[in-house]
């Protein structure tokens, strides 16, 4: 695995001494330099993050969760696709299979593995009408986690299509969880 990248500037200046110093004029030439983006990225020593269970990152302006459980890494979007409920401190559980984190805001259930909404229902046509688990797709942005030498990296997802958690990583989805937090406090 290859060093960890960094979303970051690099600035150089120069000063200018005009007129022998007595009149000084200062000049700053400032270059940019974007480092490399697209990760892997790293995110920390694999021990710490097995011992904190849930880290929060932000990878080139992405917040992201990363997840230690049943001794597996895993790494998402970190605002729930729905509402943009904080995830961190969802439960896990096992649902028809599926590991899965629970919006702690309006109880949505989302797979750790590859971000699929899961939802129970029932198919009317069926007599009676049996409770099934069922996909309505990926909905929450997973992001690919590797381990090298005790050093933890996320890659993050570059798959270009619209995914609804998308909506809470950008301005106005930012705006929208605020507004929400804001209303939470009113009525606490």
């Amino acid at each position: 695995m290859g060093p960890p990248s960094y979303n970051s500037r690099a600035v150089s200046s120069t000063v200018v001494h005009l007129d022998g110093g007595d009149t000084t004029a200062e000049f700053q030439a400032m270059e940019e330099k974007q480092q490399p983006t697209g990760g892997p990225h790293f995110v920390g020593k694999k021990e710490e993050l097995i011992e904190a269970k849930r880290s929060f990152r932000t990878l080139e302006g992405r917040d992201i969760l990363i997840i230690h459980h049943q001794g597996v890494f895993y790494a998402v979007d970190s605002y729930c696709y729905h509402a943009g409920g904080e995830l961190q401190n969802g439960d896990i559980e096992e649902i028809d299979g599926k590991l899965c984190i629970i919006c702690p805001k309006h109880k949505y259930k989302i797979s750790l593995a590859k971000g699929e909404g899961i939802y129970k229902g029932t198919n009317p046509r069926e007599k009676p009408p049996v409770p099934r688990w069922y996909s309505k797709g990926v909905k929450q942005r997973t992001h690919t986690v590797t381990e090298t030498n005790g050093d933890v990296y996320v890659k993050l997802s570059t798959e270009t299509c619209w995914i609804d958690s998308d909506f809470y990583q950008g301005e106005k989805g930012k705006v929208e969880r605020a507004k929400a937090e804001a209303a939470d406090n009113e009525t606490s």
